[in-house]
Order: C-alpha cells, then sequence, then structure tokens
C-alpha cells in the first residue's frame, strides 16, 4: 500500500522527494498562508458563509495525524492503532498530518499557517499499519463506520488489492459513510482502494483546472481538485509544513468539500452528496464536449460553494457512486454486519426464501381452516389463495450526467508559492520492503 502524495523537488524532473516549507529572510508571517493558492480557487469566505463541516466526523486513515501540531490542535479525536503504538496521534511521518490540515485545519495567530477547506470538521485519525507494518486499511475503514465517522479520507493507493478491502468498502457503503480515495500518481489506472465499487475516486488539478499529467485515470474516476503545489502541515525536516503534489491533497479536499456538505444537508445520503459535488463541478476548459464523466477528471473540479448553494435535486441514493454488489443503496440499509451482506434475492425481482416459508406458513393455516370447516358442515372447501408472487425490481434508475452542466471554472489564483524550498530525502513508505499488502 503506497501513499499517492508525491513530494516535488524543484527542479527535478521526476516526483520523487519531499520540500520543506521554510521562511525566506525577512518573509511575512502568512507565508505559508499566502501559500495556499487552493483557497482562493476555493472562495473560501463565502464557503464559510454556508457552512464549515461543523462536528462531522472524518476519519483520516492514514500514517497518522500529530494532534499537537499548532494548525490542528483541538480538531483530532483519539482515534485508533491497531499496531498499538499510539502513532494514531504521535506519527512518525507527516503524510497524515498534511492530509488532516487540508481538511480541517484552523491556522494559528492572526494569519499563520494552513487553514483547511471545512475548518469546522473533526479528525479521526486511524493508524493504517498493524504491529507487522502490514496493511489494515480494511479494518480502519470498519473501525472508523462503527466510531462515528461519516466520510473516509484515504490518500493513498496501491497496484495489489488487499483482499478484505470490496467488503470493507462495502460495509462503510451499507452503512451510509463516504470513502473518498486517491486515484493514484503513476499517470496508469486507478489503482485500489479508488477503484472499487462505492468509492468516490479523485484526480488530481493544477491551478488552471487542468489534470495533473500523472494523475491516474479510468472510468472509475468521478471528481478532481487541486493537487499540485500544494502547502500542507506536518513536520519535514526542521519546518513544520511540507510542499507536495498528488491525488492524496486532491482527496483531502474532496474529503473536506463532502464534510461541508453533509453539515449542510444533513438528510442527504452519501451517494447524493457526491451527487452535489458532481453537478456543481466545474468541467476543465481544454475538455471541449468531453462525455461525462471523463476518465481524467470525472465530473469535473470541485467548487465547494456552488455545492452547498446550487439548486441541486438529491436525485438517487446512489448518487453516481457504483453500488458495491450485494448490500443496498447508502442510507436505506441496517446495522447488519457486512459477513452477512443483504443478498441479490432479498433485495432483488423473484421470490426469496423468507416469502417462500411465509408462503407455507399461511398454506399450512389455510388447510387447517378448510380441514375443520368440512369436519363440521361437510361443505366443499374453497380453494387456497395464491402465495405473493415476489417483490418488485431494487434500485433507482441510473445515474446520468444531467443537462446543464456549468460552465468550465476560470483558472485558478495565480498567488505563487512561497520561495526557499530546501530539498529533503524521498518519503519513505513503512510499507514497502518485505511487506506486501496482505
Amino acid at each position: 500500500m503506497t501513499l499517492t502524495r508525491a513530494m516535488r523537488v524543484l527542479g527535478a524532473s521526476t516526483l520523487a522527494g519531499a520540500l520543506l516549507l521554510t521562511a525566506a529572510p525577512g518573509a511575512s508571517a502568512d507565508q505559508v498562508r499566502d501559500g495556499q493558492w487552493a483557497n482562493q480557487y476555493f472562495k473560501l469566505d463565502k464557503v464559510w458563509s454556508v457552512s464549515k463541516g461543523d462536528n462531522v466526523i472524518v476519519a483520516v486513515i492514514d500514517s497518522g495525524v500529530d494532534a499537537t501540531h499548532p494548525d490542528l490542535t483541538g480538531q483530532v479525536l483519539p482515534g485508533y492503532d491497531e499496531s498499538g503504538q499510539n502513532l494514531n496521534t504521535k506519527p512518525t511521518e507527516s503524510h497524515g498530518t498534511g492530509m488532516a490540515s487540508l481538511i480541517a485545519g484552523h491556522g494559528h495567530g492572526a494569519n499563520a499557517g494552513v487553514v483547511g477547506l471545512a475548518p469546522g470538521a473533526r479528525i479521526l485519525p486511524v493508524y493504517k499499519g498493524d504491529a507487522n507494518a502490514l496493511d489494515v486499511i480494511p479494518q480502519g475503514i470498519r473501525w472508523a463506520v462503527d466510531h462515528g465517522a461519516k466520510v473516509i479520507n484515504i490518500s493513498q493507493a496501491a497496484s495489489v488489492a488487499n483482499s478484505e478491502m470490496q467488503g470493507a468498502v462495502a460495509y462503510a457503503y451499507q452503512h451510509d459513510v463516504l470513502v473518498v480515495a486517491g486515484a493514484g500518481n503513476t499517470g496508469g489506472a486507478v489503482a485500489n482502494p479508488a477503484n472499487l465499487p462505492g468509492v468516490l475516486a479523485v484526480a488530481a488539478a493544477d491551478k488552471s483546472s487542468e489534470v495533473w499529467s500523472s494523475s491516474n485515470s479510468g472510468p472509475e474516476v468521478r471528481l478532481a481538485a487541486p493537487g499540485v503545489d500544494i502547502v500542507s502541515a506536518g513536520k519535514c525536516g526542521s519546518s513544520q509544513y511540507c510542499l507536495a503534489d498528488g491525488t492524496s491533497d486532491a482527496t483531502a479536499y474532496v474529503s473536506a468539500a463532502a464534510a461541508l456538505v453533509r453539515a449542510k444537508f444533513p438528510q442527504l445520503t452519501a451517494g447524493q452528496v457526491a451527487n452535489r459535488l458532481a453537478k456543481s463541478a466545474a468541467v476543465p476548459p481544454s475538455a471541449g464536449g468531453a462525455k461525462l464523466p471523463d476518465p481524467h477528471f470525472g465530473y469535473g473540479v470541485i467548487r465547494p460553494y456552488e455545492a452547498l448553494t446550487m439548486d441541486i435535486p438529491a436525485g438517487s441514493k446512489e448518487g453516481p457512486l457504483t453500488k458495491p454488489e450485494g448490500v443496498a443503496a447508502p442510507g436505506t440499509a441496517s446495522n447488519a454486519p457486512v459477513s452477512q451482506p443483504v443478498t441479490k434475492s432479498s433485495v432483488g425481482g423473484g421470490i426469496t426464501p423468507l416469502m417462500v416459508l411465509g408462503a407455507l406458513a399461511v398454506m399450512a393455516v389455510l388447510l387447517v381452516v378448510v380441514i375443520v370447516a368440512v369436519t363440521r358442515s361437510r361443505r366443499r372447501p374453497q380453494a387456497a389463495p395464491v402465495p405473493p408472487q415476489g417483490q418488485a425490481p431494487y434500485g433507482a434508475a441510473p445515474y446520468g450526467a444531467a443537462p446543464g452542466w456549468p460552465p468550465a471554472q476560470q483558472p485558478y489564483g495565480t498567488q505563487p508559492p512561497p520561495p526557499g524550498y530546501p530539498q529533503q530525502q524521498p518519503y519513505q513508505n513503512p510499507y514497502q520492503g518485505g511487506n506486501p499488502p496482505r
């Protein structure tokens, strides 16, 4: 399971290293804030006048979140670490902290530090490994669902699927929890778990609303979000901030946008939240008459303010999400564990086992009644009623692109990132080197 956030080395031809965000001599205290160009694109003041994502719990399944970082104090819940090392809130790597800061960072001081898109949200940090450094993200998904998460951010990708991942995603879908995952940073096909049914797969976009060249693509992509030159919180060398490219950052922004919508429209299902994000998104300028969803950017680049304010019908419970096989639409299932999934026969057309048992019981009762009646009156018995013939087919009409999609968004802001980014060694993934996903 590899992280999908590429740390960029200035002047290099490949996305291979991490960068420190340090203050150049004479730099202002709000240098970090100025470097967050996505804030201008999102129009934060307008967004926050409608929603800040208050009290929506967003699980970040990652390398842990530093609960003591000045931009995240008070936002981070205890969370969970199956390895028992308390890495959920005391991480040794900065990736998870960075994702949490883009979701719910509040900055510090007058105008310093990183602010996230949904500063009212609460972060539930879930460490993704066990004591043997093996991938336990599926277990983390289930734990997050059972502990109040309404959105789950997975800024990671793998070429080899964990055998338990699909069931865990179905469990989240069944319990109306929106799982958001990055498409990947190799320029290839959409990676796991973003390629699974029920997941909202995210691509990365640059300042001009165009898709980042290394963003993975495929029919599973549903949305894009800023993911190039992204400043985030997290210890990088001697600094508390980093600069990076990747679908990890884009995923965090989509998770934050989902938290905004869930706070504003708590009655919507996870699929209907995704529907608002999709139908308010902006198609890249170069897309022309692209058929939606496009394999590179899905339905477009998110526009949180429009997602909160546009007149968008709720639509089907699934929205643009692909429904996992064998589960009900989000918001309609019981809390039964996914180990006992709803089967096709119990949600589709045809006669179910329960219906057969019910019909047999009715027929038995009728038979007794007939025998008694014959014995007493010697009358000719009446014909038994026909048993029920099955339920109506389950599911709403397929999701499709609605007419009147918004025009292409104007280019992102031109605020350049702060100067002075010394080089650091590439990010080391703790789940590589002899410990393949299980």
